[in-house]
């Protein structure tokens, strides 16, 4: 079946910009689709406009298609698993459910549990199995990685490369590679359907990119050259006219004659000029923007800006970790590996001198300066001026930096309360990316980022490479990144 859209055009009530504006493209209900885009450019939204959530203008036409959206909410979390997944679609055959936990690898034993205390991956690996046991359902899978460990991520990658027949909007570039085979992308000026998974999309971008800069820069030398050119004819012709007056005998027939030809020489250049500029006009709309910027991390004496030996944390008699050894070299960017709940976050606390209960050796050298990002953006609220003085930034830099991860101005006269999650997750590294500091600890920073941000965040920290301790799920940007590995 087919899925198709004309014209869309959507704004938000009260706002004067559309999020989409005539967009026209065709989707197969067969295809496992990979949706990407910059923060705010509207998946979301777009996703909504599927569903009939929000009013738009054109036409979605879409015969036979039962759309159901991720995440679903449970109803009764309080409920044991199996009981609330069946409740929420009292269709499902309860020996299909199991099957698919199976493949999801849900332990049997959770299915007696109450849905609520599951944990996060294990709430989205449920949700996931139930989403697809129904019935000529076409899923449009919303982030489902964020509540992911590596290991988490790569068996939903397994699991959805089995299936046909879904929208999956996510920023992990190895998960999108593994389990689409098209991808939809909203792109600044446009949205458009491309065969491949993700890396195939970026290479062509890419490609079409670097063609339309060359061409562009072709483009503008023959305009300064036509531009040039027709000013040479245009005053020529004025000259070879004014010879017509003065004194003596002249033939006024042949002057007037050649300078009309001249004339007509120099309207010519003028359109091909006029050609050449429209052509300029049309490149370059869907390049994304990227300045340059510069990382300038401290250089400290120490040889070792962290010792950890033989750490163990426990809360209240629950051990969380024990028997961690670590060393932080200048130098060094180690990623802290391990599943949910093995006490990756309450190791990076402890090294930043919070209080955590502890035994074993902690060791952080003297005067060293740190710099957090950590996974939490509650309580985010007033002006980014005022952001950016409460900690000491400098806002021009700290603006370019929010310009280069695709903010677009407007933005910053907003208040911080109303930004996406993934808007304030990059408030957050882009603070961290603008404080001068000898070591960089980042707690899971890439939820809700954008792929493309991803890889400029990349590529800032290979160029500039700081000293780093942190934690990712995203496979792609740890193996660009990390020097080492400490597992838990």
């Amino acid at each position: 079946m087919l899925i198709d859209v004309t014209n869309l055009t959507f704004a938000y009530e009260g706002s004067h910009d559309n999020i989409f504006e005539n967009a026209s493209f065709r989707m197969d209900t067969g295809w496992r689709l990979g949706f990407t885009g910059r923060n705010g450019r509207g998946k979301t939204t777009f996703l909504r406009c599927l569903m009939g959530e929000l009013p738009y203008s054109g036409a979605i036409s879409a015969p036979g298609v039962r759309f159901e959206y991720f995440p679903s909410r449970v109803e009764d979390p309080g409920l044991p698993t199996l009981r609330a997944l069946m409740e929420a679609d009292p269709d499902t055959e309860e020996w299909e459910l199991r099957r698919e936990l199976s493949r999801l690898r849900i332990p049997e034993d959770a299915l007696d549990r109450p849905f609520g205390t599951l944990s996060n991956g294990e709430r989205t690996r449920c949700s996931l199995a139930a989403l697809f046991c129904r019935e000529d359902a076409f899923p449009l899978i919303d982030e489902p990685t964020n509540h992911l460990d590596m290991e988490g991520r790569e068996l939903l990658g397994e699991y959805l490369s089995r299936k046909n027949g879904f929208i999956l909007v996510s920023h992990d570039r190895a998960l999108l590679d593994r389990c689409t085979d098209h991808t939809l992308s909203i792109n600044l000026t446009n949205i458009e359907v491309t065969r491949g998974s993700f890396s195939t999309w970026w290479e062509n971008k890419r490609r079409q990119d670097d063609w339309e800069r060359a061409e562009n820069e072709k483009l503008r030398g023959e305009i300064t050259r036509l531009t040039k050119t027709a000013r040479e004819k245009s005053v020529w012709s004025d000259r070879v006219e004014a010879t017509k007056i003065g004194f003596g005998p002249c033939d006024r027939g042949a002057i007037g004659h050649k300078a009309a030809k001249m004339m007509k020489r120099s309207k010519a250049i003028e359109e091909r000029r006029e050609r050449a500029v429209e052509d300029k006009s049309r490149l370059l709309h869907n390049i994304e923007r990227d300045e340059e910027l510069k990382l300038s991390p401290l250089t400290h004496r120490a040889a070792r800006l962290v010792i950890l030996k033989d750490v163990a944390i426990d809360f209240g008699g629950r051990s969380v970790l024990e028997g961690v050894s670590l060393e932080i070299k200048p130098g060094d960017r180690l990623a802290l590996r391990g599943p949910n709940g093995s006490g990756k976050t309450s190791l990076l606390r402890l090294i930043l001198g919070e209080d955590v209960p502890h035994t074993g050796e902690v060791r952080v050298a003297s005067n060293t300066v740190i710099s957090y990002v950590s996974q939490d953006v509650s309580g985010l609220s007033g002006g980014l001026r005022a952001y950016a003085e409460r900690y000491g930034v400098d806002r021009s830099v700290f603006q370019s930096i929010l310009r280069k991860l695709g903010f677009e101005r407007v933005q910053f006269e907003k208040p911080l309360e109303d930004w996406s999650m993934g808007q304030k997750k990059k408030l957050l590294l882009a603070r961290s990316l603008c404080e001068r500091a000898h070591l960089y600890i980042w707690d899971e920073p890439l939820n809700y980022v954008d792929v493309i941000s991803r890889m400029r965040i990349e590529s800032l920290l290979k160029e500039f490479p700081p000293t780093m301790l942190f934690v990712e799920h995203d496979r792609a940007f740890t193996d660009a990144i990390a020097t080492g590995e400490v597992k838990l």
